[in-house]
């Protein structure tokens, strides 16, 4: 088995060079925007961030597995409807009780809603985009039949410790996304499912020929991935004590931008963790620069996908299909 320092070394060029970037866009925004080193600055980052990367990572584990999946912020928008249906039924007046209650329940809505895609995706056959975009729709769907349109609001005042509070100084959104990040991190690195996930990523009949037990694999990556998107519709329900369908579906695209940004291949096989986890907030240092600067989001979108345009065309003679 590879010993640690063998395990780390695949992270360290992809590491270095989106710390470099953090690094030259920090630099930049410090001269050009003012008041950009500041606390109150980074902690409004710190709040902003850990929605759209959780909803990253559950991006980033299909893609190396060689899929995607498009259903990430609608799976959010469901995990967080069950959490804030069964919350207001029979936990408002339970205090704290409330808050894993509605952890556990978005968490494992996501993981069911993920485990079934996964299993159209390997036992039936189906192209990942095909059953998600599939999904997405149909969650959609669920979502707005559900609600009529509308939102569910009105959580317990003690949510507001997850959604806004901080612990140490550290917003708990943000210790919520770090401790996401090293479990992920742990999966990908050390355990025989995150060989798994490469393997198949990377030349699924090499895979199944190996041993391993591809349908499998690929019902607990969609799985994975849903389970974090059970997390952030969490996040999301207590940051902003409501949850509808439509909540962060602007991050959609960005996942997959922060995935491929942070180095994954888009064939699948190849990515890391801890880059992915440098870029995202790259890409937050940028949107909170711009506004600073008075740009709009939009222009900040523009940027985010030219940095992905000249990304790409840099590391496409190294990303080809084995």
């Amino acid at each position: 088995m590879r010993n640690l320092s063998a395990k780390w070394s695949g992270d360290r060029i992809e590491l270095a060079a989106m710390f470099a970037f953090l690094a030259a866009v920090i630099l930049f925004f410090s001269i050009a925007a003012p008041n950009f080193l500041s606390l109150g600055i980074f902690r409004s980052m710190a709040f902003q961030l850990p929605e759209l990367g959780l909803l990253t990572l559950a991006m980033f584990i299909p893609i190396i597995a060689g899929g995607l999946n498009l259903a990430v912020t609608f799976s959010a928008n469901i995990c967080g409807l069950a959490a804030a249906f069964v919350v207001q039924s029979a936990l408002m007046n339970h205090g704290i009780v409330a808050i894993p209650a509605a952890l556990l329940i978005s968490i494992f809505t996501g993981l069911v809603i993920g485990m079934l895609i996964g299993a159209m995706v390997a036992y039936v056959g189906a192209h990942p985009i095909l059953v998600t975009l599939g999904a997405m729709i149909l969650l959609r769907g669920i979502g707005e039949t559900v609600t009529r349109g509308g939102d569910i609001s009105g959580m317990p005042d003690v949510f507001e410790v997850i959604g806004h509070g901080s612990l140490f100084g550290i917003p708990v959104p943000m210790i919520i996304f770090l401790a996401a990040v090293g479990l992920c991190f742990y999966i990908m690195q050390f355990t025989k499912l995150g060989f798994s996930i490469h393997m198949v990523g990377s030349n699924p009949k090499a895979a199944l020929f190996s041993g391993i037990n591809v349908n499998r694999v690929l019902v607990w990556v969609y799985g994975l991935s849903g389970a974090l998107s059970g997390l952030a519709g969490f996040l999301m329900l207590t940051r902003f004590n409501s949850v509808r369908v439509g909540h962060g579906e602007s991050y959609l695209l960005i996942t997959i931008l922060a995935c491929f940004l942070a180095g994954a291949n888009p064939f699948g096989g190849f990515g890391r963790v801890l880059p992915l986890a440098v870029g995202l907030i790259s890409l937050q240092v940028i949107a909170s620069g711009m506004n600073l600067m008075g740009a709009s989001q939009h222009l900040a979108t523009v940027a985010w996908g030219a940095f992905l345009i000249v990304v790409m065309a840099v590391r496409a003679p190294f990303q080809t299909k084995s």
